[in-house]
């Protein structure tokens, strides 16, 4: 019951995290969803769909980039908040009044344990279902069932038998303005016209649409004619026979697509072939192993923050992300391995989860019970006197106002 007792270091401690890990995950997942829009532009542009469909894609991304900026912020909020405690001599007084570090785990570990059922919601059931919206998404825009859009300028193929091109649009490609038009009958007859505008109607048949020009020319041919026929109008409907579309398939075509249940279920039929077996096995334990290191991260984020005396160097920022982004990278390969068939999947990601594990421990129980204790006390001192070193050569280089 004592951890739910809050003293008033607690919340100060609580609130110290608060800012840093809320800004650093935001942060983290808006800079991946911005390099992904330009991606998104870039292909819907090409496939000739709506631009509104690019914030459609990145809403069903968003889950997927806040599962990765969550033990980011995670870790980054629980270490800025006690590095500041260290570079102040606010931890030196909390352990003067015989608080450890053991006691001051309290809201680290609270924020942990939320974040972390937070993020088994996330990569364990909302995902797999936003992932299979965005993989619609993609599919609607090839096979044209968002719409295409018509290029100024440009010849645009509407099905099999019809060409159009335009000199403008407006309305959002509903009103078009110097029109083009050449189709083709499939009895071979074929009707070229040029108006000053169209517009696109729907019509009662879903799959037939009415291009009706206004103010124009037309030129109708046919095998048996021994002349086009050439008329003017003031209104012409050119119906528009729309492409058959095919259906998108279920969900649960790849494994990212499967919630964590039914990972576990099919992992484990003997109905499903060992590939497919193999592969949902390898993603259901990367998916726990993630969420699962979520819990070790605080210790990490202490062992990290606090540097050693009459020392501010920001060491520990830089390697807690280093070590963040290569443990992500192990988890992935060790999934993509385990998928393969090369290793059992639960050995191949749970075997380096335990040894990531014993480090971070090792580390925060050098800090908080070795007397004088300080687990990147080598490395900071190995880092200043680079520093020292490249300071010295940047004085001495030609036009430095140093003696060479």
């Amino acid at each position: 019951m004592r951890f739910f007792s809050w003293t008033a270091t607690d919340r100060y401690i609580a609130r110290l995290i608060a800012v840093p890990l809320a800004g650093t995950m935001v942060l983290s997942a808006m800079l991946l969803v911005l390099e992904k829009m330009l991606r998104l532009f870039d292909f819907v542009t090409t496939e000739g769909g709506p631009v509104s469909v690019v914030f459609r894609m990145l809403a069903n991304l968003i889950p997927e980039y806040l599962s990765l900026g969550i033990p980011i912020g995670l870790t980054l909020g629980i270490l800025l908040a006690f590095r500041k405690l260290a570079t102040s001599s606010e931890l030196d007084v909390l352990k003067a009044v015989g608080l450890g570090y053991g006691q001051l785990l309290k809201a680290p570990y609270a924020y942990a344990i939320a974040l972390a059922a937070l993020n088994l919601a996330i990569v364990g059931f909302i995902q797999p279902y936003a992932r299979y919206a965005y993989e619609g998404l993609q599919f609607e825009l090839r096979s044209g069932a968002l719409g295409a859009s018509i290029k100024v300028g440009e010849f645009t193929s509407l099905g099999q038998r019809l060409t159009l091109r335009i000199e403008s649009s407006s309305d959002e490609g509903r009103r078009l303005g110097g029109i083009f038009a050449h189709a083709v009958a499939p009895n071979g007859q074929t009707i070229s016209a040029s108006a000053r505008e169209g517009r696109f109607l729907a019509t009662g048949d879903p799959d037939t649409i009415v291009l009706r020009l206004t103010d124009g020319m037309l030129v109708h041919d046919a095998p048996g004619f021994p002349a086009p026929r050439v008329l003017t109008f003031s209104s012409h409907d050119l119906p528009i026979d729309l492409p058959k579309i095919e259906a998108f398939r279920r969900r649960g075509g790849a494994d990212r697509e499967l919630t964590i249940p039914e990972l576990a279920q099919v992992g484990s039929s003997e109905a499903t072939p060992l590939a497919t077996r193999l592969e949902t096995r390898a993603n259901f334990h990367f998916r726990l192993v993630e969420v699962a290191a979520m819990l070790v991260l605080p210790l990490l984020a202490i062992a990290l923050a606090v540097p050693p005396k009459r020392s501010t160097s920001a060491l520990g920022v830089m390697l807690s992300i280093v070590i963040l982004v290569t443990q992500h990278k192990l988890n992935q390969y060790a999934e993509s391995y385990g998928a393969l068939g090369g290793i059992d999947p639960i050995i191949a990601l749970w075997v380096p989860f335990f040894l990531f594990t014993g480090m971070t421990l090792w580390m925060f129980h050098t800090l908080a019970y070795v007397p004088g204790g300080q687990p990147i006390g080598a490395l900071e001192r190995s880092f200043a006197k680079l520093a020292a070193f490249v300071s010295r050569l940047w004085k001495r280089r030609p036009g430095s106002g140093e003696p060479s």
